[in-house]
């Protein structure tokens, strides 16, 4: 395998930015290696047509690109039948599509088990069920960031018909145990999805061993352009779901008082698909399969678990970080406070115009003196604010690490820091 330095090389934001930058928000979006910027130029260069639809070799060769994307896709996340993977705009739509779909067999007295952990996108849409009477219930964390198991298993009743989950917090970076879940759901008779967003681009995900019915994630988070990304599901699962989107594509025949629908996965894909964000993606599962995930994996251990070690060094004693501190169940995210940013010390100091509240720095005057030494975090609450109000904080400062990002990336981080903490001392 070549060096880290090296896959950096491959990057033209790093190379063509006129930057130093160093990036890490990669939880929220990743850079994009030069392969897949031409992957994605060479098909609108060479076989721009749209698919499935033409009589014509020119479609028929865009046709066969898409849907030989669709495989490549498939197999790396481990299913074994490319009918199982629908293509959808980003996790998001993915798991929309499935509390639209799902809900329709859902009653009033249902429940959907969640955790205190999800991302808005795993709330938000199941949320829309309360309407008609479903109940949505969180399961808890312990103090290290964790998932409480017992809580988990005491809220799973004989009401509960879904189980959706996250494999890695994008917040505390907790890494799930999805196999154990998958089976306390399913011994309940529940179905269980997973939200792999933050799990598929960095580290090995297998659905077939993990047997989660459904899962979700994005293409832009995993070195894909933005707008695509993929819905797995077990096929008699995906493919008794009723539609999410009408038009065309989705159709088999259309008659003025009804209509029938083509089987998954282009039931779920109504009009003209991202062929140029499905090539791209399959070219950045092409760049990964080079790297190796079980590699991409071990890298972002060694660097999670430097940081722990520059936390421990720096003696910034304000300097409080979220989550579990065991790389074997931690990903590639450092999330973290200059001091303690509850909501009642942000209240007892509303009248405090020093952007400093109390002997704590918030978090987007953090990552504003981050970004003026070229270090790139991101602050707020991530899409997760039902967990900063369970971790009492108003937000926080994210660093999330990926292939292109090394030690000293982290050395550059806790330096500035420390520059920080002086100034507003």
């Amino acid at each position: 395998m070549r060096s880290w330095q090296q896959i950096k090389g491959d990057f033209p934001f790093f190379n063509e930015s006129g930057k130093s930058l160093t990036f890490l928000d990669n939880a929220a979006t990743t850079q994009k290696p030069k392969k897949v910027i031409d992957a994605i130029v060479d098909y609108y260069t060479r076989w721009n047509s749209n698919v499935h639809r033409g009589i014509y070799r020119l479609s028929e060769e865009a046709t066969d690109h898409y849907e030989k994307a669709r495989e490549n896709i498939a197999g790396f996340i481990g299913s074994r039948d490319p009918r199982q993977l629908a293509f959808v705009r980003n996790a998001t739509e993915a798991l929309n599509l499935l509390a639209y779909s799902l809900g329709h067999g859902l009653q009033q007295g249902d429940e959907v088990l969640l955790t205190i952990m999800e991302h808005h996108s795993n709330i938000v849409p199941w949320q829309f069920l309360q309407e008609k009477g479903v109940k949505v219930k969180f399961a808890d964390i312990n103090p290290d960031g964790t998932l409480n198991m017992e809580d988990f298993q005491s809220k799973l009743t004989k009401k509960t018909r879904i189980v959706s989950a996250t494999h890695c917090s994008n917040l505390l970076g907790t890494v799930n145990d999805a196999r154990e879940m998958g089976k306390l759901a399913h011994d309940n008779g529940s179905i269980f999805i997973l939200d792999a967003a933050q799990s598929v681009p960095h580290m090995p995900v297998d659905v077939h061993m993990l047997d989660c019915d459904f899962m979700a994630f994005s293409g832009h988070k995993m070195l894909g352009p933005m707008g695509i990304g993929g819905l797995y599901g077990k096929y008699e699962l995906l493919n008794g779901l009723p539609p999410f989107n009408g038009g065309g594509e989705m159709i088999r025949e259309v008659y003025t008082d009804h209509s029938t629908y083509a089987d998954a996965p282009e039931k779920f894909e109504a009009g003209t698909p991202n062929v140029e964000g499905a090539v791209g993606l399959s070219a950045a599962v092409d760049y990964l399969k080079v790297i190796g995930m079980e590699n991409v994996r071990e890298h972002e251990k060694d660097l999670i678990s430097y940081t722990f070690r520059k936390e421990e060094e720096s003696g910034i004693v304000m300097l409080k970080s979220y989550g579990p501190k065991n790389p074997e169940i931690r990903g590639g995210i450092y999330t973290f406070n200059l001091g303690e940013i509850s909501p009642m010390s942000l209240n007892d100091n509303l009248k405090n115009s020093d952007i400093s509240i109390g002997s704590s720095i918030h978090p987007h005057d953090v990552a504003s003196g981050l970004d003026m030494d070229d270090v790139a975090v991101r602050a707020g609450h991530h899409c997760a604010m039902p967990l900063t109000h369970r971790l009492n904080v108003v937000a926080t400062s994210r660093a999330s690490y990926y292939i292109y990002n090394f030690r000293e990336d982290i050395d550059k981080l806790f330096e500035s820091l420390e520059r920080i903490r002086r100034l507003y001392a």
